[in-house]
């Protein structure tokens, strides 16, 4: 007796049923589906906190993979000059790629809701959603850390997380074509970093691991699909504000993962089109670990 078929391929034929249909059809051609997998023609996404640093780079790796439109979600009411190149950029790609920019706060559930509604329903589709925007505060001892700044943290990398995804999945649901969120979590979530005193950046990065676990189980049914990365020590806008100062730390991070440096922002760009894509279709309620090995010491 034959199993049911529970899922097929919206490529198939492909891998070992591709070379066993060619070889059975002499006339058929095979050709590589690989970056066919990859492909995100005709989607449409939005990324928070996509006016620069690790969203503006995952922005634009969902254009270079072809989507149709990519949302960038920020505080700023204009876009930086580094957003704007970026968007000059994706025009000469010649692929119809189109990045677009909305000023948008991430702690504004309902502000946030209506806006993606308005993407949504001018692209007639909804498909990826990149939870990106997050905030750093300096040390501050976990005995003495002000109920107003742990607030703040959790109001923007928790919280604002969640209603980025809400308001992504509301609209994925609504026009039914399933789809991929992706929280962008923190090796901080999952380990504590030695000598950082930074007890609300950790704690807001772990909820988001168990936020993307829980919405995958929710979701689905809708067949939306819930990951997060965790990203170790990478050289970003946010990072290097803090870095800068205190030069000695640049050394001694690098020093602290197997591969004795920091990480790059577009070393993010292949996992999060992997996520983004049908080459990942049954990836949910994962986290993936980008550190360098810092987490395996």
């Amino acid at each position: 007796m034959s199993r049911p078929v529970q899922s097929v391929s919206a490529l198939a034929p492909i891998g070992i049923n591709a070379a066993l249909e060619a070889a059975s059809d002499p006339s058929i051609t095979p050709r590589p589906k690989i970056f066919d997998e990859f492909s995100l023609a005709d989607r449409v996404a939005i990324v928070s906190g996509g006016n620069g640093g690790l969203g503006l780079e995952m922005a634009i790796a969902l254009c270079e993979a072809g989507a149709r439109a990519t949302y960038c979600i920020d505080l700023p009411a204009e876009p930086s000059a580094e957003w704007v190149a970026s968007r000059d950029f994706v025009q000469k790609l010649g692929n119809s790629s189109r990045l677009e920019y909305i000023s948008a706060d991430v702690r504004d559930q309902k502000g946030l809701w209506e806006r993606v509604e308005n993407v949504a329903d001018k692209e007639g589709r909804m498909d990826v959603c990149i939870a990106a925007a997050g905030i750093l505060k300096p040390h501050t001892h976990c005995l003495e850390y002000p109920a107003e700044q742990f607030k703040e943290v959790l109001d923007v990398n928790t919280s604002g997380v969640l209603f980025t995804a809400q308001a992504a999945g509301r609209q994925m649901v609504k026009f039914g074509n399933g789809g991929s969120i992706i929280m962008i979590a923190s090796m901080s979530g999952s380990i504590t970093n030695r000598d950082h005193a930074w007890i609300s950046y950790n704690s807001s990065k772990s909820a988001v691991l168990q936020m993307a676990r829980s919405m995958a189980c929710e979701l689905g049914s809708e067949r939306i699909r819930v990951n997060s990365i965790s990203p170790g020590h990478i050289y970003t806008n946010m990072t290097a504000a803090y870095l800068d100062k205190f030069p000695h730390l640049f050394d001694k991070l690098s020093g602290m993962n197997p591969l004795g440096r920091l990480g790059r922002p577009d070393e993010m760009r292949g996992v999060v089109t992997w996520l983004a894509s049908d080459a990942s279709t049954f990836c949910t309620g994962s986290d993936i670990i980008i550190t360098g090995g810092h987490h395996s010491w």
